[in-house]
């Protein structure tokens, strides 16, 4: 008696009609690997980091630290944002990562995360005003 569950061979597997190499790519494709597409050339000039994103590298060192995520995690967190991997700028991503770990891992409420981004956009408005 053959059992449903059991795994197929490798060359059940293997039908070029449903498995080729085209959609094998299609398939394993990420957003953010640029590797052999057009993108115009690179800036290699030096350039001095903002404020903020100097506290979104100690931010994430931190909650490394801390054992909240690990480098691996971060990484891969960093790389899973999908279609805003490429809306938002290199130390945005890490932020936008280490909210979403801080959320999905119980350190904090997306409710307060709102409360305190929104008190920060507050603080910013008072300061541009002076």
């Amino acid at each position: 008696m053959k059992s449903h569950n059991a795994p197929k061979r490798v060359d059940e597997m293997a039908d070029p009609a449903t498995f080729g190499h085209d959609r094998f790519k299609k398939l394993m494709h990420v957003i953010h690997d640029l590797g052999g597409e057009k993108g115009g050339p690179i800036s290699l000039e030096e350039r001095k980091s903002e404020p903020w994103e100097l506290g979104t590298y100690a931010i994430c060192e931190c909650l490394t630290w801390r054992g909240v995520w690990t480098n691996v995690e971060k990484l891969r967190r960093g790389a899973d944002l999908g279609d805003k991997y490429l809306a938002v700028p290199y130390s945005g991503r890490w932020l936008l990562a280490a909210m979403r770990a801080l959320v999905d891992k119980q350190h904090i409420t997306l409710t307060e995360l709102t409360e305190k981004i929104e008190e920060v956009k507050k603080r910013h408005a008072q300061k541009s005003l002076l």
